[in-house]
């Protein structure tokens, strides 16, 4: 039905879907469902060339096993601001962070930053992480210093001087820049190669053509996150197209 739970025959249409290249929303349409609703399935069940429907079926009777077990354990959790439906966020969650568990993040990692991320303050204490994901402080701690180290949050201290981990809005003007960096490295080595093989080769001219490929890439992408960067600090409510 339109708005339940995925059968496990829904997933094996979803899958069937995706070996054969239909997008999302041509999947969503032959199951009747909303395209976000197949977009979550995929991404938090391996992705697009990963997808198993028996394995994801598994997993979500898993998940619902697990979260009747430990929903008793915290009977006071505080309800979602601005109305939002705890499920959905919690879904939406799980899809953030399996995004970035492909981008190479390990899980309890990718955890702790799609939950960071979800938060309105930004910002989280280390009993609130553990709390908000139902892991140990132990986990917290391993997951935030690697976060730290690699420039993804930030440590700092509130008026209580108790430590809160946060989320930077430049962390992605960051990273974009360091991919640009790294593939502009790529073709600086590429271009090396027509040297070694010859002017003139076949070889040659393949490693030319992806120099030149590169630097126009790195070249734009670095452009277009300039231009762009200050769209990442534009505050709630300031945008043409917010909702109040």
């Amino acid at each position: 039905m339109p708005g339940g739970r995925l059968t496990q025959q829904d997933r094996q249409q979803i899958a069937l879907g995706l070996a054969d290249g239909l997008a999302y929303a041509e999947i969503a349409r032959g199951l009747d469902r909303p395209t976000s609703t197949i977009t979550r399935e995929v991404m938090r069940n391996g992705g697009p060339t990963a997808y198993r429907a028996d394995l994801a079926h598994r997993a979500t009777e898993h998940r619902t096993h697990r979260r009747r077990k430990t929903a008793p354990r915290n009977p006071g959790a505080p309800s979602q601001a601005h109305g939002r439906d705890a499920e959905a966020v919690r879904e939406y969650e799980e899809v953030l962070a399996t995004v970035f568990m492909q981008s190479g993040l390990p899980k309890m990692t990718a955890r702790v930053l799609a939950g960071l991320y979800t938060t309105d303050a930004g910002s989280l204490s280390a009993s609130q992480l553990a709390g908000r994901l139902q892991v140990s402080p132990a986990s917290v701690s391993k997951a935030t210093t690697f976060l730290e180290s690699q420039g993804l949050i930030r440590r700092e201290r509130d008026e209580r001087r108790r430590e809160r981990y946060v989320v930077d809005d430049d962390v992605l003007y960051q990273s974009m820049m360091a991919s640009a960096r790294a593939t502009a490295h790529l073709g600086e080595v590429a271009r090396q190669g027509v040297g070694v093989l010859g002017p003139g080769t076949a070889a040659a001219a393949r490693l030319e053509n992806i120099s030149r490929f590169v630097a126009f890439v790195s070249e734009s992408i670095v452009r277009a996150a300039d231009q762009a960067r200050e769209i990442l600090h534009t505050k709630a409510g300031t945008t043409s197209d917010s909702t109040t």
